[in-house]
C-alpha cells in the first residue's frame, strides 16, 4: 500500500481539478448541469481513481485503476476542446489546462508501464 498523496501524478491531477473548478465558474448558467458538471466529474475521476487504485491488493488492480484514470483524462481532453470551441474560455486558459492534462496523461502511461513491469506485490 502506498500513500496516493505522495504520487506526483496524483498531485498534478489534483491541481488540474482545482483549476477546472476555478475556470468553469464563468461558464453559462445553463451549462451547470451540462458541460460544467461533466468536465468537473471527469476531472475529479482522475485523481480519485489513482487514490483508489493505490490501496488495491495487487499491481494488476492498481494498473486497472490507472487505466480508468487515463480514460477519464481523455474524456477531460475532449471537454477542454469543446469548451474552447464554444468560447467558454480564452485560448490561453485552454492551452494551460491542455498542457497540464497532456503531462498527466504521459505520467499515467509511464506509471502504468512501470506498475505492469514491477515484480508482483506480496
Amino acid at each position: 500500500m502506498q500513500n496516493f498523496k505522495d504520487l506526483k501524478v496524483w498531485q498534478k491531477a489534483h491541481r488540474i481539478v482545482l483549476s477546472i473548478y476555478q475556470q468553469t465558474v464563468s461558464f453559462p448558467a445553463q451549462e451547470k448541469f451540462g458541460l460544467t458538471n461533466q468536465i468537473r466529474r471527469a476531472a475529479v475521476s482522475i485523481p480519485a481513481n489513482i487514490a483508489e487504485g493505490s490501496v488495491r491488493s495487487s499491481d494488476a488492480h492498481f494498473a486497472r485503476f490507472l487505466h480508468i484514470a487515463l480514460g477519464s483524462a481523455s474524456e477531460v481532453d475532449y471537454y477542454l476542446v469543446l469548451a474552447r470551441d464554444l468560447r467558454f474560455w480564452t485560448a490561453g486558459t485552454y492551452q494551460t489546462l491542455d498542457a497540464d492534462l497532456q503531462e498527466v496523461k504521459r505520467m499515467l502511461a509511464a506509471l502504468i508501464a512501470r506498475v505492469k513491469s514491477a515484480p508482483a506485490r506480496a
